[in-house]
């Protein structure tokens, strides 16, 4: 996978994702505890091109960020600095996530999880995040449901035809279990009054809940919650979006 051209055009194409809702969901798990975002430290990993890391710090938290993509930090620090705002941000894969300090609160949001490609990754990432949290501080992230990749993507295909840029996305069957793979094709507008075409592939995996909730009480975390689709509700067999809390104790 690479971010080199995909980079440059994700907020265009990204424009109607629900970043708000993700926001509004880690803002909900704390005032069950009679806390607000204002004041906690906050590492969002798998930040992309800074959406995440910019509400956040609009909601008053001190916000640092992760991704494996240089290009999508560069877009990222470049956002944040024209807010105002320069947060510190790093380029890693979180499986071997490496920082400096502890904090109060880590996100991995916009199932950027279901990038790894193994259970070993997800486990090792889940024992890095436990070690560079707080005692007390809490690990939200959400993932595709078997249902979403099995049901939802694979076999599907998908396609948008905007002026400044039009996208066919198909999704195919991945080489291990409750994987896909996405190989998208883009067409953008540039000045000349032609499109550019240029294509990227994308592979993602998720796993079982039982796993995932396995997984995190091995490294050491007590789960505050499993939830669905942004709604406080238990997921069921069609939920797409799988959202688990949990606090390091």
């Amino acid at each position: 996978m690479s971010y080199q051209s995909f980079a440059a055009y994700y907020d265009q194409l990204m424009s109607e994702a629900p970043y708000d809702k993700w926001i509004d969901y880690v803002q909900q798990q704390f005032y069950r505890h009679n806390q607000t975002l204002k004041g906690l430290t906050v590492l969002d990993i798998g930040c992309g091109t800074g959406e995440v890391i910019l509400r956040l710090h609009n909601r008053g938290a001190a916000v640092a960020g992760v991704d494996l993509s240089g290009e999508m930090l560069t877009i990222a620090r470049d956002k944040c600095e024209q807010s105002s705002f320069t947060p510190i941000l790093l380029q890693q894969s979180m499986a071997e996530l490496d920082v400096v300090g502890t904090y109060q609160l880590v996100t991995i949001l916009c199932d950027s999880l279901n990038y790894l490609k193994s259970e070993e990754e997800v486990k090792q990432t889940f024992q890095r995040i436990f070690d560079c949290l707080e005692y007390g501080g809490v690990l939200i992230f959400d993932v595709h449901s078997l249902f979403k990749v099995e049901q939802g993507y694979i076999g599907q295909t998908f396609a948008d035809d905007r002026e400044d840029i039009s996208y066919i996305w198909t999704s195919f069957e991945g080489e291990h279990p409750a994987s896909v793979e996405h190989e998208l094709t883009f067409f953008v507008l540039e000045e000349d009054g032609k499109y550019r075409r240029f294509e990227e592939v994308h592979n993602q995996r998720t796993f079982s809940i039982d796993d995932y909730r396995k997984w995190l009480t091995d490294a050491g975390f007590v789960i505050d919650s499993i939830t669905a689709d942004f709604e406080e509700k238990p997921p069921t067999a069609e939920s797409e979006r799988i959202f688990f809390c949990a606090r390091k104790k």
